[in-house]
């Protein structure tokens, strides 16, 4: 017996057109006008958008070692929520994930308890100190997809040559957290309106696109595909972009806060704004927006980075770096960019599927017959606030809380299995 989703509206070339979508064992084995129930079990979407799982290259489930923030289990859960069906976690746990033990400990619990499917992303160097080189070739058969030491820059251009050659030879992306520490360091917000209004150390452009400026020039002469992490100011875009041009393989990725909001409005001293990079000027916002449109910017990820809330309680100076984005993520560009026109639902879509799965040769991110059965079912109508007390994710740090937004998503499935599903689906999905 298999699965059919009856009436859902897929997005083809563009349009939206009903079908219905027959998932066969942990595969989607035909689409089509109509197809007959008898047999199967039906799940009536009754009009709603109907789109490949979303791929979140950037996400912190923070297990091992911090437990009290977010697990595996909660990290995926909160995903799944989400409609996102592939999540890449980065290694500042703790144990740093540097070790083949750490990786397996954490595929082993993803899959025993999660509710997506989980890529670790190992270590660039030792307990992401930036003085040793891990030993990648191990990492990567214990699972890794790509290294990186996020959560801090690589300080030196030796280190990150070394580790950029040792990458290309394995075939690792190498995703970079650009932050040059001599220019960030003691900073807690953007050097510009609002670190000057309120006598904050400011965390300046400069300090990301030096490193990202850096790297491409590495990567040039390495041959290695250099992935831009969260990248947040003008001038990466505009380095990104000649890059590109030159033929380098660059990559970039971009957040839902950082298109979405800039420091002029951030309302007060609350901590809940508070991530890194943090949030920049109009300018820069404006820079992220026009580099996603025109392909500089490859992909949205979340950078969903869940924190107690007693830690974002100690204000913007001694807070944690961080906001929670997976279970908001596409109501929010829905909301804020499709509906006004700005992007278009298909360009959304594919930044959070079919590109992150080409970047990363990822065999998941489409909808087709023949494709893995990773299915997200979204309610474009429904309005609905965002309200951090039903988060999923143990986090609640989102400078969000209020909005009100379109685009929730209401049933999640992971290899033709539903991992999560909305009341209303309870109630309004017919199962014969």
């Amino acid at each position: 017996m298999g699965t059919i989703l009856r009436n859902g509206q897929l997005l083809i070339s563009g349009e939206l057109v009903t079908k219905d979508v027959l998932i066969e064992e942990n595969m989607i084995a035909r689409i089509a006008d109509s197809i007959d129930g008898v047999g199967h079990e039906v799940i009536d979407v009754q009009g709603k958008l109907v789109t490949p799982g979303f791929i979140d290259m950037h996400v912190h489930l923070r297990e091992p070692g911090f437990e009290a923030k977010e697990t595996i289990a909660t990290g995926t859960a909160s995903a799944a929520r989400g409609g996102f069906t592939t999540v890449a976690c980065m290694p500042n746990t703790r144990p740093v994930t540097d070790t083949p033990e750490v990786v397996q400990q954490i595929l082993r619990k993803a899959k025993e308890e999660g509710s997506a499917r989980v890529l670790p992303i190992g270590a660039i160097t030792v307990r992401e100190l930036g003085k040793e080189l891990t030993d990648m070739a191990a990492l990567k058969e214990a699972g890794i997809v790509a290294v990186s030491d996020d959560g801090v820059g690589i300080q030196t251009s030796q280190m990150m040559k070394d580790a950029m050659k040792m990458a290309t030879s394995l075939g690792l992306p190498v995703v970079a957290h650009c932050e040059d520490d001599s220019l960030a360091e003691g900073g807690c917000v953007h050097e510009g309106i609002f670190s000057e209004k309120h006598g904050l150390k400011g965390i300046p452009s400069e300090a990301e696109s030096i490193h990202v400026s850096r790297d491409i020039l590495l990567a040039e002469a390495t041959g290695t595909h250099y992935h831009v992490c969260h990248i947040s100011t003008a001038e990466s875009v505009r380095l990104v972009r000649e890059a590109k041009q030159r033929g380098v393989r660059v990559t970039a990725e971009v957040c839902p806060h950082h298109l979405l909001l800039c420091d002029e409005d951030i309302p007060g001293l609350d901590a809940n704004y508070k991530m890194n990079p943090p949030l920049r000027s109009r300018r820069d916002r404006d820079a992220l927006l026009e580099g996603l449109k025109d392909g500089t910017i490859d992909m949205i990820v979340t950078d969903h980075a869940p924190h107690t809330a007693e830690e974002k309680q100690r204000g913007m100076e001694l807070a944690p770096f961080g906001i929670v984005g997976l279970e908001t993520a596409f109501p929010l560009l829905y909301t804020k960019l499709v509906l006004p026109g700005a992007f278009t639902l298909q360009e959304i879509v594919d930044r959070m599927t079919k590109v992150p799965a080409d970047v990363f040769n990822l065999p998941w991110g489409v909808l087709e017959e023949g494709a893995v059965a990773d299915i997200a079912v979204i309610d474009l109508e429904t309005e609905k606030e965002v309200d951090p007390t039903t988060f999923l994710s143990k986090g609640r740090n989102t400078p969000f809380t209020g909005w009100k937004l379109k685009g929730w998503p209401v049933l999640t499935m992971l290899e033709g299995r539903v991992v999560w599903q909305a009341e209303e689906m309870n109630n309004e999905g017919a199962r014969p």
